[in-house]
């Protein structure tokens, strides 16, 4: 080891956006020829990937270690062949390229492109759920990821401090920002707020809001999700019911399905696909069904260095190259999304882009996808169910897929694009993946034959989380999803 690092020599990196010719943020890795990783001064070659542990600047995906810079750093490197790979999210080339650095060698130079340009065309990127990062470092990374807008959520946690007893913790929230960026760049903003959680009721995005709303976390204290929805939408703040997936043994949704119902919750978040337990995807047909129809968001939910910012994330219809924070919340809130781990997508119904709400006419729908990896098939989807497909060979990266229908009952549609290539991830890999927001079709008096179903699964959750708030004494709550109910209960040919 002592003759090894007397052999490394110090060099000077820069990477360079190819459009301004000026150093940017990147994601960085670099290997010798035996497989070790080099990092950065200022990096580590080992970190911790454990939650809320040192996280930022250094990243794991499945087994390769990378580092976040912002352009330029030092790094000693061993002459000789070199493994140079560098990313900035899914609109620019990756490099991936041997080197040969000659001894005495002291600076290595590469230019990094976009092959897609989504903020010209009106799209921007987010993330809506980032966890233990600090500002600073949720707009590095955010920037080397090429996110618009990083939505750096508080939350609650619990420490071992230095005499080995448990301690609540409230990692950056002196750092709140609500409705304005904490940290902003040309390129990337970084708002700080906060995520809600009930350990059994569920968890809740609280996004531009006015100020900090608490409780932060209750238990068993005579409190309600919903009191949160009303907090934070008080003053123009979005709701996103995160983590859909969660459950008790008692119920499957917990409370953010009542709140929804009720006109609380603005989006529902999607952070992995791979039909598993961790996907949300038959959830949230399920709730489309029944005459719900929430928009998508995406977030990578980091909150550890085994976790990218921006592996899922939300691209937000603005229809300029301008990103203000508030303007990126109301096309969350209005559905002028897709979500996605990869593929670009962008979908116009009879040659204009429609978001939310249609009738039911004749309807000439155009989806376009592009991605930097193979992609499978482009889907239709109408009440859930696939109803046109676009196959493409191996190797394919962008296609496109025409459909003209005129639906003959209400319902809703989107459109889904997949692959079999995995994207690393935790807990595990997941497919390639884009989706949109659902647009919703009003057909007055003919009714989505599927609503009555759909609701009637609803209910019964519901009915589950009344039993388990009765044996709880919870009155505010068991008021909440008594009217929760009665809103299933109403004619299913209308929306909720």
């Amino acid at each position: 080891m002592r003759h090894r690092a007397l052999s490394l020599q110090q060099v000077h990196l820069r990477i360079n956006d190819a459009a301004t010719g000026k150093p940017t943020p990147v994601r960085l890795r670099i290997t010798g020829a035996d497989g070790a990783y080099f990092a950065p001064f200022g990096r580590l070659t080992e970190f911790a990937t454990g939650v809320n542990q040192d996280v930022g600047g250094n990243v794991m995906i499945g087994a390769k270690r990378w580092a976040y810079i912002d352009g330029t750093c030092e790094i000693l490197l061993p002459p000789g062949e070199l493994h140079v790979e560098i990313s900035k999210g899914p609109e620019f080339k990756p490099i991936d390229e041997k080197v040969t650095l000659l001894a005495g060698k002291m600076s290595l130079r590469f230019t990094i492109e976009r092959w897609i340009d989504m903020r010209k065309l009106g799209w921007h990127s987010g993330d809506t759920r980032v966890h233990y990062l600090s500002p600073d470092a949720a707009l590095l990374e955010g920037q080397a990821e090429d996110v618009a807008v990083v939505n750096l959520l508080v939350r609650e946690t619990s420490i071992i401090d230095s005499f080995g007893k448990t301690q609540r913790a409230v990692p950056i929230i002196l750092s709140f920002s609500g409705q304005s960026f904490a940290r902003s760049s040309e390129q990337c903003g970084v708002a700080v707020n906060t995520q809600n959680v009930h350990p059994q009721l569920g968890s809740l995005g609280l996004l531009h809001c006015h100020r900090v709303v608490y409780p932060l976390a209750f238990g068993d204290e005579e409190w309600t999700l919903h009191d949160w929805c009303g907090q934070c939408h008080r003053k123009k703040g979005l709701v996103v019911w995160t983590e859909p997936q969660h459950q008790t043994s008692d119920f499957l949704y917990g409370e953010p399905l009542a709140d929804l119902i009720l006109g609380g919750i603005d989006a529902f978040e999607l952070s992995f696909y791979e039909d598993s337990p961790f996907d949300a995807l038959a959830d949230y047909y399920r709730i489309l069904n029944a005459g719900l129809s929430p928009a998508l968001a995406g977030a990578s939910g980091k909150s550890s260095n085994g976790e990218y910012l921006g592996s899922m994330r939300t691209f937000a219809w603005l229809g300029s190259d301008e990103c203000a924070y508030t303007n990126w919340i109301d096309a969350v809130r209005a559905g002028q999304t897709f979500v996605t781990n990869g593929p670009l997508i962008d979908m116009t119904i009879n040659g204009e882009r429609n978001f939310g709400r249609c009738d039911a006419s004749a309807l000439r729908i155009r989806a376009a996808v592009k991605s930097m990896r193979p992609i499978d098939h482009i889907e239709l989807i109408w009440n859930g169910e696939l109803v046109a497909t676009a196959p493409f060979d191996t190797g394919t990266m962008e296609g496109v897929l025409e459909h003209e229908f005129t639906p003959t009952t209400s319902g809703w549609f989107a459109m889904r694009c997949r692959g079999d290539a995995l994207v690393a991830s935790r807990p595990a890999p997941q497919r390639l993946f884009a989706h949109t927001s659902p647009v919703v079709v009003d057909n007055p008096g003919k009714a989505n034959p599927k609503a009555a179903g759909a609701r009637a699964e609803l209910k019964k959750e519901l009915e589950n989380m009344k039993r388990w708030a009765e044996k709880k004494k919870m009155p505010r709550l068991l008021h909440v999803i008594g009217e929760a109910i009665a809103a299933l209960s109403v004619n299913p040919q209308s929306a909720i």
